[in-house]
């Protein structure tokens, strides 16, 4: 088996200037593939990303693109450059997404449209723009989250939450539909990941209870995420179709 399993084949990564995106799109590039990093504000991040492997020889090249994913013509244009820049799409990662903590109270109609504007609407279409590149051999993967399983989900999650669960339902249909040219349709759900955006905002006590409900008493690396999305998006994973897979290292649902 080849050493670089990706090579010749094109990604593009949504929100992958940083976090579980970035870590994504290094791990796909060093097993060959060529990807374009999405960024919507984080410029200097995504340049940063692009020189680090594009300076790393025998692996796939980067390319930043800019492109504010809460638009839908924002977002078809993403997948039109991508493909201007590389002559082809192999793999989509649907990785963008937000949350503004809330409770029922205090959620308003603007955070509703917010958020399933960007985190179900935009991946959504983005799909519906790749998929008449999209090969046999093909990979669509969605980034979920943990949450949508966990028993006990905290209150002011509440649109983030309905906007992943949605986001699993559309996988299912999806795999039903692109799956008949081949192409795979699957979402992978982390758990509490170590990133700048997780810690944004909570204590030292907060990231302990997060540490301490996990066997291995700690939190995930992004580097642990990006892994799975690699093995989804080559040959081996082709028989994956459909699938929610969380990956949380069994932390307490």
């Amino acid at each position: 088996m080849s050493n670089l399993p990706l090579k010749g084949k094109v990604a593009v990564v949504t929100g992958s200037s940083r976090g579980i995106g970035a870590a994504i799109v290094k791990h796909l590039a060093s097993e060959g593939a060529n990807v374009v990093i999405n960024y919507s504000k984080s410029a200097s991040l995504a340049e940063s990303l692009v020189n680090e492997i594009n300076s790393s020889p025998g692996e796939g090249k980067a390319v930043a693109i800019q492109a504010n994913l809460s638009s839908i013509p924002e977002s078809k244009r993403l997948i039109e450059d991508t493909v201007k820049e590389f002559g082809r799409l192999d793999i989509v990662v649907l990785n963008a997404a937000m949350m503004e903590p809330a409770p029922l109270e205090t959620t308003d109609p603007e955070q509703f449209d917010r958020h399933f504007d960007l985190n179900v609407k935009s991946p959504l279409f983005i799909t519906q723009s790749a998929a008449k590149y999209l090969k046999p051999g093909g990979r669509v993967i969605f980034i979920s989250t943990g949450l949508t399983k966990n028993s006990s989900p905290a209150p002011i999650s509440l649109l983030y939450i309905a906007t992943k669960g949605t986001i699993e339902h559309i996988v299912r249909v999806l795999a039903k539909d692109l799956g008949t040219r081949g192409i795979t349709v699957n979402a992978v759900a982390p758990g509490p990941v170590d990133t700048d955006l997780f810690r944004e905002g909570k204590t030292e006590e907060m990231i302990k209870y997060f540490n301490d409900i996990h066997p291995q008493k700690r939190i995930a690396q992004p580097e642990e995420i990006a892994p799975l999305v690699s093995f989804l998006s080559k040959e081996e994973g082709g028989w994956v179709n459909g699938q929610t897979i969380y990956i949380n290292g069994g932390y307490a649902v």
